[in-house]
């Protein structure tokens, strides 16, 4: 089993509602994806898949939650933007692009500092 790793990452404000401390307040994060990929086998060049086929369809992802207010993007309206849900949808979205590359999508990872970090996984 071979297993690959991408990163990317984008800027955003949020806000958790119904949360007593600071993050009730509207704040913003420098928030860093990792997402892990396994496959079988490779191909006739010895690889997986292009690096940069992922990281496109990740970018792609991303740019629709860069420098906005998540509170107010659909995924959004009805649960809290908190790392462990940006980390579901974007797994979400991103297991829909590349099963019909064979990949088995692994892991995403959302970090909102350099000390914390939520992951989704099926």
């Amino acid at each position: 089993m071979y297993e690959m790793f991408i990163k990317a990452g984008f800027n955003s404000a949020h806000n958790l509602r119904g949360y007593k401390g600071k993050c009730e307040n509207l704040h913003g994060h420098s928030w860093k994806v990792e997402a892990r990929f396994e496959k079988e086998t490779l191909n006739k060049i010895g690889i997986s898949i292009d690096f940069n086929v992922l990281k496109a369809k990740l970018k792609d992802i991303l740019k629709g939650l860069d420098h906005v207010y998540l509170n107010e993007v659909s995924a959004f309206k009805n649960e809290n933007p908190s790392a462990e849900n940006i980390a579901r949808f974007i797994y979400m979205e991103l297991k829909r692009t590349v099963q019909e590359k064979g990949l088995f999508l692994k892991t995403v990872s959302v970090w909102e500092s350099e000390s914390s970090c939520a992951s989704y996984s099926e």
